[in-house]
């Protein structure tokens, strides 16, 4: 009998996520989660309807690479009005099989062995592998609770000849913390004269509270030169499963990511981007977002008033930090797992975020929840 190969694994830590996790514990109890990422109300009708339409109506074949120049050209539009820039659809956009591709392919295209990527975390899961795969390493930035703010005096002492490319997150994946207009001018000025890449996740773009505006760094003139941006339509439209989203990037920075995309995926499934590119151009699609989460942020917090759960304030995406000193002194995970086989209600610790697994005394929750469920949850936890 032959024996197996011998090859030495690319990613030798690699272990089960914690989403799977927690998601699994919370089947196996009949938990509420609120701890996997995504809405459990459905896309709507309308957007539906368009994806039949077009499904329907013989849009199944390939579509340019890039993308289908319909929705380019309606991002362009969009985003042009919301952040005052112009951007060309033909050079300047291309459409994803979701963000972690556009993630992947960003530092595929530009991280070298030997390179150094600077990631702030808590970092969402994604990004340390992607480093190591390219044989690059990863250097985290740590965010300190409850603050969670950077220092940029001292986050440039982390800056040498090696680093590549520095990984930013706003709205931020997990502690729902937004960077703010001077975050986005000092990183600006931080890499000025620079060879440095900015990959930016603004997959939560619409989800803004507050009467606060999402500062994206297609703002900065100086800083979107040098930065590669990626959303999500399916954070935005209730759709996770979908997997679609596009990248903004200068047209010497996009032409050189195209280059690692077309041998990615090439290109993207047509008729829901012929159905996106109808559904966008009105903007009441969107618009309605910020107020809408918002209402489910409070109503959450409201659920858990009378509670020993201490909120930290989410000023964006569909998450919110809950600390739980005032009810245990256990290591985040251990809390979060005693929680859904007790409590009935599964939520994601945050200390899987951090590298040597800093302890923060929090927890994440999704409120991408209906009402029912989020008063439901509430009722749980207060008994804790």
């Amino acid at each position: 009998m032959s024996r197996k190969p011998v090859f030495q694994s690319k990613l030798p830590g690699g272990e089960t996520t914690i989403f799977t996790i927690m998601s699994a514990l919370a089947t196996k109890h009949n938990a509420i989660n609120l701890g996997q990422g995504f809405p459990n109300f459905d896309t709507p009708e309308k957007l539906k309807e368009l994806v039949s339409h077009y499904l329907h109506n013989s849009k199944n074949q390939y579509c340019p690479m890039a993308g289908l120049y319909d929705l380019r050209e309606t991002l362009a539009h969009k985003l042009s009005s919301s952040y005052h820039c112009q951007l060309n659809p033909e050079t300047e956009l291309t459409i994803l099989a979701g963000a972690t591709q556009g993630i992947f392919t960003a530092i595929n295209a530009f991280v070298h062995q030997g390179d150094e990527v600077i990631i702030i975390e808590p970092a969402y899961d994604c990004y340390q592998p992607t480093i190591e795969l390219v044989g690059a390493t990863a250097i985290p930035y740590a965010l300190e609770a409850p603050e969670f703010k950077i220092n940029w005096e001292q986050f440039s002492t982390l800056i040498t000849s090696k680093t590549r490319m520095i990984i930013i997150n706003t709205p931020h994946n997990p502690i729902g913390k937004t960077l703010k207009k001077n975050d986005l001018l000092a990183l600006q000025d931080l890499t000025n004269d620079t060879d440095i890449i900015v990959l930016s996740d603004e997959v939560y773009q619409h989800l803004i509270y507050d009467g606060q505006e999402h500062q994206s760094v297609l703002r900065y003139a100086s800083l979107f030169k040098r930065s590669i941006a990626v959303f999500s339509f399916g954070k935005t439209f209730h759709s996770t499963g979908w997997k679609l989203g596009y990248c903004v990037a200068p047209d010497y920075l996009m032409d050189e990511f195209r280059k690692v995309h077309q041998w990615n995926v090439f290109c993207v499934n047509s008729f829901l981007q012929y159905a996106l590119a109808e559904y966008l151009k009105d903007a009441s699609t969107y618009e309605y977002l910020p107020t809408f989460y918002q209402q489910k942020r409070d109503l959450l917090m409201d659920a858990l008033t009378g509670s020993r759960f201490t909120p930290l304030q989410s000023e964006g995406t569909f998450f919110q930090l809950y600390g739980y000193d005032q009810i245990s002194d256990e290591a985040d995970t251990a809390f979060a797992k005693r929680m859904t086989i007790e409590h009935g209600v599964a939520a994601i610790p945050v200390s899987p975020f951090y590298a040597d697994r800093k302890q923060t005394g929090a927890i994440r929750l999704c409120f991408a929840k209906t009402d029912d469920l989020l008063v439901e949850a509430g009722k749980r936890l207060c008994k804790m």
